[in-house]
């Protein structure tokens, strides 16, 4: 756990004072995220389940990804990673093919229609950012997109070390 450089008690409340609004914001953030994750995933179809968009987002950024490797990134069992391609396969949204270096495995792919829905979901998504952070600069949102992703690789690494 890294260290902060603290002189007095008064430095050490300040910190845990800062992380506390920081978890509280985070909390915020994650209610109000699972909150809309239903509506963003029936804008991709009637009968995606919200957790299934995650996993959308992530074949359409890494085409043809391993199945084991989406479990590893999502962090979640292969049993679990399976059923929800299966599911995500009977929609017409994801496809499979042969992995070529490894018989056992499966690259996976959106189909066209997946492509198309989930595309159409994230310009909804974006437009709808767009719409609450109207007073925000370009260079603020940029600083936020910054920091966000500075914030999930740290996580990411903590948890790979736990």
């Amino acid at each position: 756990m890294p260290s902060f450089p603290c002189r007095s008690r008064q430095d050490v409340s300040v910190v845990d004072e800062q992380f506390r609004q920081l978890e509280r914001e985070l909390g915020l953030l994650l209610r109000r995220a699972q909150a809309s994750s239903a509506s963003i995933s029936r804008d991709v179809h009637p009968d995606l389940e919200p957790a299934a968009y995650a996993l959308l987002a992530l074949i359409a950024a890494t085409p043809g990804i391993r199945a084991s490797d989406l479990a590893t990134t999502i962090g979640v069992g292969r049993g679990t990673m399976s059923r929800q391609l299966a599911r995500l396969g009977a929609l017409g949204l994801v496809s499979r093919r042969p992995d070529p270096d490894d018989y056992r495995g499966q690259l996976l792919e959106l189909t066209d229609e997946g492509r198309v829905r989930f595309e159409a979901a994230q310009q909804a998504r974006r437009a709808f950012l767009r719409n609450a952070l109207t007073a925000w600069t370009a260079d603020e949102v940029e600083a936020l997109a910054v920091q966000l992703g500075r914030l999930n690789t740290d996580l990411a690494a903590v948890r790979r070390a736990h």
